[in-house]
């Protein structure tokens, strides 16, 4: 076995390889969809499982305070942002009384409006529970962003934008979901400045 430097070298040289091969048009998709549930006033969903739920998190944290600067004193209009993954006691309700593929899309049908976006994370693109909140989002008349990697899997077909990470492998995949975050909200808040 390689020792851990030349494991790192070779992991990062990967994450590289994938990096310059981002779809940076479907970014720029994905910046609209946000900024247009901004501007409208819509609430935004994120969602997603085991390393992509912390993305989740960090991505409702980042575009409600994030995009208002390092001490949250921006003038601008808030984000209006909920991570559906921060609700354990109703996560595991619905899990515990049903099963877990509705731990997002019953309390999406509780919350969301039509013209809200839900922001669907799943590195497979396949999560059962991902795709029966995005199926019950379009229902519901809530657009959907899907940031997949593996090919997209069914997240890309259904979503109204995707982000397809061009790799095959989990970490580079969600560490390309983590940048992406940190991108978007530094876009965004630089955008929101400048106007």
């Amino acid at each position: 076995m390689r020792n851990a430097t030349d494991f790192a070298k070779n992991y990062l040289s990967g994450l590289k390889n994938v990096l310059d091969r981002l779809p940076l048009e479907a970014f720029e998709r994905v910046a609209q969809a946000v900024e247009a549930a901004h501007a409208a006033g819509k609430q935004i969903f994120v969602i997603g499982n085991g390393g992509s739920a912390a993305t989740a998190s960090h991505m409702m944290n980042d575009l409600a305070k994030g995009t208002l600067g390092h001490k949250g004193d921006a003038p601008w209009k808030r984000f209006r942002v909920i991570a559906l993954t921060d609700n354990v006691s109703l996560m595991t309700a619905w899990a515990n009384d049903t099963d877990y593929n509705h731990v997002f899309s019953e309390p999406l049908k509780n919350l969301a409006q039509p013209g809200d976006l839900l922001i669907a994370i799943s590195a497979s693109g396949n999560s059962p529970n991902i795709i029966a909140a995005v199926e019950a989002a379009k229902q519901l008349g809530v657009k959907v962003v899907g940031l997949a990697g593996f090919g997209g899997g069914k997240l890309a077909k259904l979503a109204d934008t995707a982000f397809v990470v061009p790799s095959d492998d989990y970490g580079p995949v969600e560490d390309v979901h983590m940048i992406l975050d940190h991108m978007l909200t530094v876009y965004l808040y630089e955008k929101l400045k400048g106007a």
